[in-house]
């Protein structure tokens, strides 16, 4: 039976989610917690931060990182997962670079790069906790549609829309390749707990086809009926079309 969380509206979808991370850090004050990046969790993580100047609870050993990074592109930029996680959560609670990892922006060998990042957290115990969005066509991270589900941290190419908004933000040349490096669903899936967020109604049909469709390489997010501690937190309007 799959586990699926329905809330009224943004406010309270973003206080549940909110709730979950903060839970997490309560019970396991040593969590390895895995963060995605968008308009979906924007305002989640902005409340952890504002729970915590409030509760103070201890944050002094948790790890955090970041599902996916942007490649090819200064750190410093706005859109850089790194940048965005740093703004959102990670300054907020004070947290220090040990606390804190993220694929790089830039490198001279992604292969070794994506290994340290798996060792990293490996090294830290494995993956607690992983939140993760979902993309319009049912990516996860930069796992479009077609990732093999056995897929490690890998590079991914980039989706024509996404890359035209990056070029214009940065006036990157075509000369340099954008893409992304994200965690391999095979990792996603060796994740302890994962909590999939999906709120708006542009993302009720692909919230069907996740919960309701075949698991399939089409709609990376189909994956996670299949994992057995997965919680599906959606608004209604994402959940408009789900058959309950």
């Amino acid at each position: 039976m799959l586990k699926i969380s329905i809330v009224g509206d943004e406010a309270a979808f973003d206080q549940a989610a909110s709730s979950r991370i903060i839970s997490q850090i309560v019970e396991k004050q040593d969590s390895v917690i895995g963060l995605s990046t968008g308009r979906t969790t924007g305002n989640m993580h902005r409340l952890v931060v504002e729970q915590y100047r409030r509760m103070l609870f201890d944050v002094s050993r948790i790890t955090i990182f970041g599902l996916d990074e942007v490649m090819n592109v200064p750190r410093s930029y706005a859109g850089a997962c790194y940048t965005m996680l740093k703004t959102e959560i990670i300054d907020g609670l004070g947290l220090d670079d040990s606390q804190f990892l993220m694929l790089p922006t830039e490198s001279d060998d992604w292969y070794t790069a994506c290994i340290h990042f798996e060792e990293e957290i490996n090294e830290r115990g494995g993956i607690d906790l992983l939140i993760l969005g979902l993309g319009e066509n049912g990516h996860l991270g930069f796992n479009q549609p077609g990732t093999p589900f056995e897929s490690m941290t890998w590079t991914s190419q980039m989706n024509e829309e996404l890359e035209a908004r990056i070029r214009k933000e940065t006036q990157l040349p075509s000369s340099i390749e954008l893409g992304g490096v994200t965690l391999g669903i095979k990792n996603i899936m060796h994740a302890r707990k994962i909590i999939l967020v999906a709120k708006g109604a542009n993302k009720a049909e692909i919230v069907r086809k996740m919960l309701e469709g075949p698991v399939s390489t089409e709609v990376p997010a189909s994956i996670l009926q299949l994992h057995p501690n997965c919680e599906f937190l959606l608004d209604e309007k994402a959940a408009q079309f789900l058959n309950h």
